[in-house]
């Protein structure tokens, strides 16, 4: 199972599904651009994953034609870019396979091309029809470069290097389900997921999910082991229902071709499972119980970019409502929400090109207009808040709750999948403890770990019918984080603790009505205690440039709240690397191009999150509440503080 990956950062989301299913990728590199930001994430990517890379080193074409460079400069070029490939290999792989995976270009583990003229050969290719990179220099030279493409095909390079260089699933598994599953690989499930064993109970990973307009939700995944037919009965273990496969397929390129039965060790399209969402478990009806879901699919980047969309007819909302509920369903990295408040239908993503392609797609459909682009931001704390006493609407029942910042390395645990509410207690306490620096007891009670790094733990003690109502609090607690009481964003990095509790001995007095709400106002009270503040989303970039505009870039980095990390040197481009604010990136285009004559191209990937400078913050704060149809001062802890 083989992916290639290039472009833009935008749809790295494509990419981390992608790795779930597959065994080996090719990672193709700009031969006059080198390796870039994507380079080095999309190659991390693989390499969490266990992903075998190989190098396709494209646009060798520019060299010769654009760069003028001779063999001779063609070659030192493109041994430092395998030098900074392996590299990336030395920095991200693991210990045991970072030696053998790194590519080796006289092994042929590297192919050399231009894929728009459709020639490429590896080394050994080379060799045996006795050409060098000076023939190769002579051929464009000389203007005759379309006799490449039949003395050296592209495809035979590729898939040579494939096939020599890449792992079929039976040499894969063994190594790829220590690391992507979440459950014992000594059990008799792991064992056979290891082995590819096609008698074995069906296990599936799914991986991308599309809705056809004829054929309807298409789940395709990876399947591990046993074997997928229509009509057999399935489980999915996220979203918690069975259903019966009603057709099974697999892809040939666009394609779904209908096969009977797909064994372990391919990829399989199937139809019927309304509710399959990218990244979840799909097993056997009859184990469902005895399997634990695969690790979460870890994105690199987050959606930090919004735009309101709206028909130009009201007569097409339910129409647009559709296409949008059908696009977040289709890519896990958009998210599509309606503010209650101003009616709005808003579309999130990873980049203004990533809602640029999205709303293309709706106005295929329907005509529509949008908003521009606004920036998603997160809520936070720096201190810590409570406890801060929370009553039911009815009052009967009570909850005394503190909030406090998750530490980075609790957070990036977390983010890692190193701990997370589907393994085993024992395991997460460990890791809290040895690596999150927690205290035990806390380690030991954790009730749940939500998609914005927040956690909520039990810190009461001898509480009566608090196992009752604990799924219902947890509800209670991550309503309160979906929106924030600062500006109804998304609370992240923050340890929700339940110190107290008191609640009705009467089951029907402390029902979710009950609880939700109180457990929802019991966190705001103490979140808004605890120094509570916004935090925006930064970019990493790269630009390269000819060296006479460094000043010029780094001019405009600065001018934009952005800095430069690093400068290098590389043949007749330098390359910056820093850091800008996604909010200081709107219209960054246009005064790149003006104060750079065109010369300089750029990418840009979400790196992390970073508080908001104070003499910002007030002033946000304000145009967020005030767009949303809100107050433009967020509300005071006391709102949210009840009294004895």
């Amino acid at each position: 199972m083989v992916e290639h990956w290039y472009g833009n950062v935008d749809f790295t989301g494509n990419v981390t599904r992608a790795l779930r299913a597959i065994d080996g990728a090719l990672v193709v590199v700009d031969a006059v651009e080198e390796v870039m930001v994507q380079t080095e994430t999309v190659t991390r990517q693989a390499l969490q994953e266990r992903v075998k890379p190989v190098l396709f080193i494209n646009k060798i074409d520019r060299l010769i034609r654009e760069l003028k460079l001779d063999a001779a400069a063609v070659q030192d070029k493109l041994n430092r870019i395998i030098r900074d490939f392996n590299g990336l290999i030395d920095t991200y792989g693991e210990k045991e396979f970072k030696e053998e995976w790194k590519v080796n270009p006289a092994a042929g583990a590297v192919a050399f091309g231009s894929a728009l003229h459709g020639w490429g050969f590896t080394i050994p290719q080379m060799q045996e029809k006795g050409l060098k990179f000076s023939d190769v220099v002579a051929y464009y030279n000389n203007e005759h470069f379309e006799e490449l493409k039949e003395i050296l095909p592209a495809h035979s390079a590729v898939l040579d290097m494939f096939v020599r260089h890449l792992p079929n699933p039976l040499e894969a598994q063994p190594y790829r389900i220590p690391k992507i599953w979440l459950g014992d690989a000594e059990s008799e499930i792991g064992k056979a997921m290891r082995e590819c064993d096609e008698d074995a109970p069906t296990v599936i990973c799914l991986n991308k999910v599309v809705v056809d307009p004829h054929a309807g939700i298409v789940s395709t995944g990876r399947v591990f082991s046993g074997s997928i037919s229509e009509g057999d009965n399935v489980y999915l273990l996220t979203g918690k229902k069975g259903y019966r496969v009603q057709q099974t397929s697999i892809y040939m390129g666009a394609r779904r071709e209908i096969v009977d039965t797909i064994p372990a060790g391919n990829i399989a399209a199937m139809l019927g499972l309304d509710l399959a969402r990218a990244g979840e478990t799909v097993v056997a009806e009859n184990v469902k119980g005895q399997v634990v879901p695969f690790e979460k699919i870890k994105y690199v980047s987050e959606p930090v970019i919004t735009i309101a969309v709206e028909p130009k007819h009201p007569k097409d909302l339910p129409k647009l409502i559709d296409l949008m509920q059908k696009l977040s369903i289709q890519d896990p990295n958009l998210v599509a929400t309606i503010n209650q408040e101003t009616g709005e239908y808003l579309l999130s993503g990873m980049g203004e090109l990533h809602l640029e392609i999205s709303v293309k797609d709706i106005q295929a459909m329907l005509e529509v207009t949008t908003s521009q682009p606004i920036v998603v931001y997160r809520e936070t704390v720096t201190g810590i808040g409570g406890p801060v006493l929370g009553k039911s609407p009815n009052k009967h029942s009570r909850v005394w709750i503190t909030v406090e910042p998750l530490n980075e390395e609790t957070i990036k645990l977390i983010l890692d999948g190193e701990i997370s509410e589907y393994q085993d207690a024992a395991s997460r306490t460990r890791i809290l403890r040895e690596k999150g620096g927690w205290d035990a007891k806390d380690a030991r009670n954790v009730w749940a770990i939500d998609e914005h790094t927040n956690i909520v733990v039990d810190q009461t003690k001898g509480v009566q019918y608090l196992r009752e109502v604990r799924d219902t609090m947890i509800a209670g607690a991550r309503w309160a984080t979906e929106a924030g009481p600062l500006a109804e964003e998304p609370i992240r990095g923050i340890k929700i603790n339940v110190t107290d509790c008191q609640l009705h001995e009467d089951p029907i007095h402390r029902g979710p009505a009950q609880i939700m709400p109180m457990t929802r106002r019991a966190t705001w009270g103490a979140f808004l205690s605890a120094e509570p503040t916004l935090l925006e989303p930064i970019y990493k970039i790269q630009i390269n440039i000819p060296p006479e505009y460094i000043g010029t870039v780094s001019g405009i980095l600065s001018q934009r709240r952005g800095h430069v990390i690093d400068v290098q040197q590389k043949g007749p481009l330098a390359f910056i690397t820093g850091e800008i604010p996604v909010r200081e990136t709107f219209g960054l285009a246009s005064d790149m191009r003006s104060k750079t004559s065109g010369r300089a191209f750029w990418q840009t990937q979400f790196t992390r999150w970073e508080a908001l400078p104070k003499s910002l913050a007030k002033e946000v704060i304000s145009d967020i509440r005030k767009r949303k149809g809100l107050k433009p001062e967020p509300p005071a802890a006391s709102e949210y503080i009840d009294t004895l």
